[in-house]
C-alpha cells in the first residue's frame, strides 16, 4: 500500500473519530438538557418528573403546567397551589395536602393517593383515570367534567362536591360518600362498583349507566332520586357499618 493511501486512511479515521465524539457529546448534552432538575425552585413549567419532594412547604406555589410525572410528593403541603394543566401522572400523594388548590385540566392518572387532603380543590375537567385514591377527602371540591374511569375510590369523600358531568365508568366506589354532592349533567356510572356507596338525599335522576343491581348495593333513603325505571330497594336506609 502506497504512503499516500495510508495517509488518506489515517486522515479519514481521524475525522471519523472527531465526528463520533461530536455526536456522543451532542447526545449527552441533549439528555442532560432534557432531564428533570430536582433542585429547581417551584415555578411554572418546572420539571420535577421522578423527583423526591416529600415533606415540603409549597402552599400557594405557582406550578402551572409543571411536569410532576412520577414525583413523590407525600406529606407535602400544596394547599392553594396553582396546578392548572400540571402533569401528576403516577405521582405519589400519600397524605399530601392539596386543599384549595387549583388543578383544572390537570392529569392525576395512576396516582397513589392515600388519605390525601383535597377538600375545596378545583379540578374541572381533570383526569383521574386509573387513580388509586383510598380515603381521600374531596369534600366541597369542584370536579365538574372530571374523569374517574377505572379509578380505585374506596371510602373517598365527595360530600358537597360538584360532580356535574363527571365519569365513574368501571370505578370502584365502595363506601364512597356522595351525600349532598351535585350530580346533574349526566354523571356516568357505567359498570361502577357501588357497594354501600352513600347516596342518601342525592339527585341521580339524570345519571347515565346506572343499573338496578348498582342501586341495590348502594345506600340511599327516601330522599334519593333515581333515574326513570329504577326503584329503591326495600332495605334502604342501610344499617350503620
Amino acid at each position: 500500500m502506497t504512503p499516500t493511501v495510508l495517509y488518506g486512511i489515517k486522515i479519514a479515521s481521524r475525522w471519523a473519530s472527531v465526528l463520533l465524539s461530536l455526536v456522543v457529546a451532542f447526545i449527552v448534552s441533549a439528555t442532560v438538557a432534557g432531564a428533570a432538575d430536582c433542585r429547581s425552585s417551584p415555578d411554572t413549567k418546572v420539571d420535577w418528573s421522578g423527583c423526591y419532594k416529600r415533606q415540603l412547604m409549597l402552599g400557594g406555589s405557582n406550578l402551572r403546567d409543571a411536569n410532576l410525572y412520577d414525583a413523590d410528593l407525600s406529606f407535602t403541603d400544596l394547599s392553594n397551589a396553582n396546578l392548572q394543566s400540571a402533569d401528576l401522572e403516577k405521582a405519589t400523594l400519600i397524605r399530601t395536602l392539596l386543599a384549595g388548590a387549583k388543578a383544572d385540566g390537570a392529569k392525576f392518572e395512576r396516582i397513589e393517593a392515600y388519605r390525601a387532603e383535597m377538600s375545596r380543590i378545583s379540578a374541572v375537567d381533570a383526569s383521574f383515570v386509573n387513580a388509586e385514591m383510598q380515603r381521600v377527602n374531596l369534600k366541597a371540591a369542584n370536579l365538574a367534567g372530571a374523569d374517574f374511569t377505572k379509578a380505585e375510590l374506596g371510602r373517598v369523600n365527595f360530600e358537597k362536591a360538584i360532580l356535574t358531568g363527571a365519569k365513574f365508568n368501571l370505578a370502584n366506589m365502595s363506601r364512597v360518600s356522595l351525600n349532598n354532592a351535585r350530580l346533574d349533567g349526566g354523571v356516568d356510572f357505567g359498570e361502577a362498583f357501588m357497594f354501600r356507596t352513600r347516596i342518601e338525599g342525592v339527585d341521580l335522576s339524570t345519571a347515565k349507566g346506572l343499573k338496578q343491581d348498582q342501586v341495590d348495593l348502594a345506600c340511599g333513603d327516601s330522599q334519593t332520586r333515581l333515574p326513570l325505571g329504577l326503584t329503591a330497594p326495600s332495605d334502604w336506609p342501610c344499617q350503620p357499618d
